[in-house]
């Protein structure tokens, strides 16, 4: 690993996402940790490629002030995360409750 691509870190400090994730039944928010610990393990590079997490931008929801894009990614198998990235962090904002909530479609 070098300078250039450094490990994600993660923020998991927005309130919404805390409660998504704290009030998910256990073996959901289990499963959502083993994702959150995978994911501080990889580069970015490997967040990108990665097929399991599908990291994709959101073009359905327009970005708050200051954050070029949203994204969303699998953080369990029935469910998506949504965060940006910040330099090395990444910053979750949301976990859907299902998969086509990600996408701001009803």
């Amino acid at each position: 690993m070098t300078s250039h691509d450094p490990t994600v870190r993660l923020d998991l400090n927005n309130p919404v996402f805390q409660e998504n994730l704290l009030t998910q039944q256990k073996p959901e928010r289990h499963a959502a940790l083993d994702t959150l610990n995978k994911i501080r393990q990889l580069t970015w590079n490997q967040v990108y490629r990665d097929p399991g997490l599908k990291w994709e931008k959101i073009t359905s929801v327009k970005p708050p002030a200051g954050i070029d894009a949203i994204y969303s990614l699998r953080i369990t198998q029935a469910r998506r995360a949504t965060a940006y990235r910040d330099g090395d962090f990444m910053r979750f904002l949301t976990v859907a409750p299902d998969h086509d909530a990600a996408y701001g479609k009803k």
